[in-house]
């Protein structure tokens, strides 16, 4: 049981954030349905995909979710989809998209249907154009402030942080507006953008104060950690080390792990200035690296690797995803959000449960991500109040398909 059983979510949904959004919810326990063409949706073959096709990415993102395979293109379809949306309950009315469609599959159609109902829409920016992660983020700026010092080439990343934020966004937003709908019986529509998401954080970050208080582009610094000390090391025996001197109490474990007390103090000396303060450890950060470098250089990190989680030091070593995943315990079911789980048509992994773990609420298990149209007919009955033989009649017209593309495969006298 999650803290949110009993919740009726809808989604509507391609890409990362509105998916994540509902997987977040279901993973708390909400019944999240999801509504996709027949032939599958935007992200049924994205990838990354098996050697046989299979999208691991739509598998990760849907865990634990409904499916109900329709034909979005056919009035029928559409009508399905508007009473699955508008379906009756006090705890069902929401509704998750990034697909909006006006003069239907928005707020002002569907809420005629229901007027306490709850949608949260995610534009591409706020004028309604589409707009990505790897488009939003060039927009604004990070890949020029990416990549080594002194190199005039942008850098794009690979993790879609903008499509993570806004996700979470959107679990805020819808339950933040159920509550308000709780309290007042009211509905509403919300409405935000992918690119208004990261441009919010330009702002929260300082970016843009830094920009127009003090008329400074921030150029590329590396892979230095911004305004305090943080420097990768190549160590002896190959491998590279990320370490970080943030506050002063993670100075100070830097320091004395290494046994540079004494330099830096010298330094402190020539400079006449203290490093106490995590400004001036940015400003000084190549003298600092040079008094550090050696200590690496002579050092596998076996030989050190105790002695910094002993100190405090916060480190972290440098991987691929796949050395991550065979090496860190953290990705296993060691840690217990991690579970083995076998998706069907993939194969067994390790697969996360929700990171947040309740103190009066059991963290759930993980659920495999449902086939195409796997709860297509008990959608059909038990949501939108559909009888049996009324859903015969759209498999057999195939306004609706199974997870087998089946025209109906329950006994329908049920």
């Amino acid at each position: 049981m999650g803290i949110l059983k009993g919740m009726r979510v809808i989604e509507g949904s391609a890409f990362v954030a509105i998916p994540l959004a509902g997987m977040t919810l279901a993973q708390m326990g909400a019944e999240v349905i999801r509504f996709d063409r027949i032939e599958g949706g935007l992200d049924a073959k994205r990838w990354p995909v098996t050697n046989t096709d299979k999208s691991l990415f739509w598998a990760g993102l849907n865990k634990g979710k409904k499916s109900v395979a329709v034909d979005m293109k056919s009035p029928k379809g559409r009508e399905l989809i508007t009473r699955i949306i508008t379906a009756p309950g006090e705890d069902a009315g929401l509704f998750l998209t990034n697909l909006r469609v006006r003069g239907w599959m928005d707020h002002e159609t569907l809420s005629k249907h229901r007027a306490d109902l709850v949608m949260v829409a995610l534009l591409g920016d706020r004028h309604g154009r589409a707009a990505v992660d790897y488009s939003v983020n060039p927009a604004l700026g990070f890949p020029d402030a990416t990549g080594p010092e002194g190199s005039t080439q942008p850098v794009s990343h690979v993790l879609p942080a903008w499509d993570c934020i806004a996700g979470n966004m959107a679990v805020t937003a819808l339950l933040a507006a159920e509550r308000h709908r709780l309290r007042t019986g009211q509905g509403q529509e919300v409405l935000f953008s992918l690119k208004d998401a990261a441009s919010a954080m330009l702002g929260n970050l300082g970016i843009i104060g830094e920009v127009c208080v003090n008329g400074t582009d921030r150029p590329k610094y590396g892979n230095a950690l911004y305004g305090g000390y943080g420097q990768d090391f190549i160590c002896a025996d190959g491998a590279r080390v990320m370490v970080i001197g943030l506050t002063d109490r993670q100075w100070r474990g830097l320091l004395k792990a290494t046994g540079t007390q004494d330099a830096m103090a010298q330094l402190e000396a020539r400079l006449g200035e203290s490093l106490s303060d995590e400004g001036a450890r940015f400003r000084h950060r190549a003298a600092i690296t040079d008094l550090l470098a050696p200590f690496f250089a002579r050092h596998s990190v076996d030989a050190f690797a105790k002695e910094f989680d002993s100190k405090g030091v916060t480190w972290s070593q440098f991987r691929s995803f796949a050395q991550a995943v065979h090496e860190d315990p953290d990705l296993s079911t060691e840690n217990p959000m991690f579970h083995m789980i076998e998706q069907p048509g993939i194969g067994t992994y390790p697969t996360p449960a929700s990171p947040l773990d309740f103190s009066r609420i059991a963290r759930q298990a993980p659920v495999a991500a449902p086939k195409l149209g796997a709860d297509t007919e008990e959608v059909l009955a038990d949501v939108a109040g559909l009888t049996a033989g009324e859903i015969a009649s759209l498999f057999d017209d195939g306004t609706v398909t199974g997870p087998r593309g089946d025209k109906f495969f329950v006994n329908a006298a049920e």
